[in-house]
């Protein structure tokens, strides 16, 4: 591969990632991505950093319970709009090393799962959610073996990955005004924190002709089974109720998931001198997490645990469709130090009524420097629209449904991000 193709190619991956991390369906935050593995050069190690500012606004806001909330229509207090969504960093970083000419490894850190809602404590839904933050570390090792095919090479894919995934939930119980005098010592706030890890593995095949930078590659994630998810839940913020066994309480306790499946197709080849078209299409098994209950601990294999069990004691109601994300773009050299380019991309949401994950539509653009051969620098940024919709009454399998504790409207919002990566090859 030429080096006026392969800078052109380093810019159009670091499109890819903007990507992933400003569209976020489901829980994704970078999702993965195994693009380094394909570098021509012996070894490569590159290291990036992408800051995504989501501006999702809720509004109209009405708590269908104010018993349990700040009131409805801001009566009793409450504001009825709020911001949900804090800005974030996603940072990854990899390092491919040749083993011999047909056979290739790379080592990968990652974090492709997460979500921060911090809508806060002041709006007639806090009973829905105050701030919610999920995160995830992915440790991947991916290899590849080469054959020659006709006018290219037919590379075999496989690896594994270890993960992490931890966070918290925070929402308002009862109403403080419920608690009389006692108002001033509770908040009437409770918090699920939540701990759990598993292996997963994956495999694909590409076919590619690197004088013309072609290359088709299809990989398959399988989903990953957290197995036994372990936390807590805090009541300490509500005083002794007879109505409520846990209140006042640090309950330990477990519950399951399992992290989504995903198949991603790509496709990318020269198109003229100095020219690149690229695109792909990624599927995500997100509606694997539907309803996750979390019961007491001391009830495991006593009682089963799930939506309907007796013993419940919260949820996270996500009910997630499926995830669906088509991308296309060009690249372009503009000299042998810079070239450029741009994508524009689709990622149809994930919500079914529970969430704000709607539609997102992104044009990202980016320039590549490469001072020298052996050092490229990248450079890229994302412009989207996040899609309108509402929250409220969904159905779900958990015992009185899902949704019911407030309705709201959210309008079509901005989404930006910017990236800045490095990389290394010889």
């Amino acid at each position: 591969m030429s080096r006026a193709i392969s800078t052109i190619l380093g810019g159009a991956l670091l499109l890819t990632s903007v990507a992933s991390a400003a569209q976020a369906g489901g829980l994704e935050r970078s999702g993965y991505n195994w693009d380094l593995l394909f570098d021509q050069e012996h070894f490569a190690t590159e290291a990036g950093i992408i800051y995504v500012m989501p501006d999702r606004k809720i509004k109209n806001a009405v708590d269908t319970n104010p018993a349990d909330g700040l009131g409805a229509n801001g009566i009793g207090g409450g504001a009825t709009s709020t911001h949900e969504t804090p800005s974030y960093t996603v940072p990854r970083f990899g390092a491919k090393v040749g083993l011999t000419p047909d056979a290739d490894c790379l080592a990968s850190y990652s974090q492709p799962w997460g979500v921060h809602t911090n809508p806060g404590a002041d709006w007639v839904g806090a009973n829905q959610n105050i701030e919610t933050d999920i995160r995830s570390d992915d440790y991947g090792l991916t290899c590849s073996y080469k054959f020659d095919v006709g006018k290219g090479q037919l590379r075999a894919i496989g690896g594994v990955s270890y993960q992490e995934v931890s966070g918290y939930k925070n929402r308002l119980v009862v109403g403080p005004a419920a608690f009389g005098p006692a108002a001033a010592l509770f908040d009437g706030q409770g918090k699920l924190d939540l701990d759990a890890d598993g292996w997963g593995w994956r495999i694909g095949a590409a076919y590619e002709i690197p004088e013309i930078a072609f290359r088709a590659s299809l990989i398959y994630n399988a989903e990953i089974d957290l197995g036994q998810i372990n936390g807590t839940v805090d009541l300490t913020g509500l005083p002794p109720l007879p109505t409520n066994p846990f209140a006042n309480k640090i309950t330990d306790v477990y519950g399951t998931a399992t992290m989504p499946q995903s198949l991603e197709f790509k496709l990318q080849t020269g198109i003229a001198p100095d020219w690149l078209a690229f695109g792909s299409v990624k599927w995500v098994d997100w509606s694997v997490l539907n309803v996750v209950s979390f019961c007491p601990t001391s009830t495991k294999g006593i009682v089963s645990c799930g939506p309907t069990s007796p013993v419940l004691l919260t949820t996270l109601d996500l009910m997630f469709q499926d995830g669906w994300t088509v991308a296309a773009g060009i690249g372009h050299k503009f000299n042998d130090k810079w070239s450029g380019s741009a994508q524009l991309s689709w990622d149809r949401g994930t919500s079914t009524g529970l969430t704000t994950q709607t539609d997102t539509y992104l044009l990202s653009g980016g320039v590549s420097y490469a001072p020298n051969k052996n050092v490229e620098l990248r450079l890229g940024g994302a412009v989207g629209m996040l899609a309108a919709g509402s929250y409220g009454p969904t159905a779900c399998p958990k015992t009185g449904g899902c949704g019911n504790d407030v309705t709201y409207d959210f309008g079509d919002d901005f989404v930006g991000a910017l990236s800045l990566a490095g990389k290394i090859k010889f």
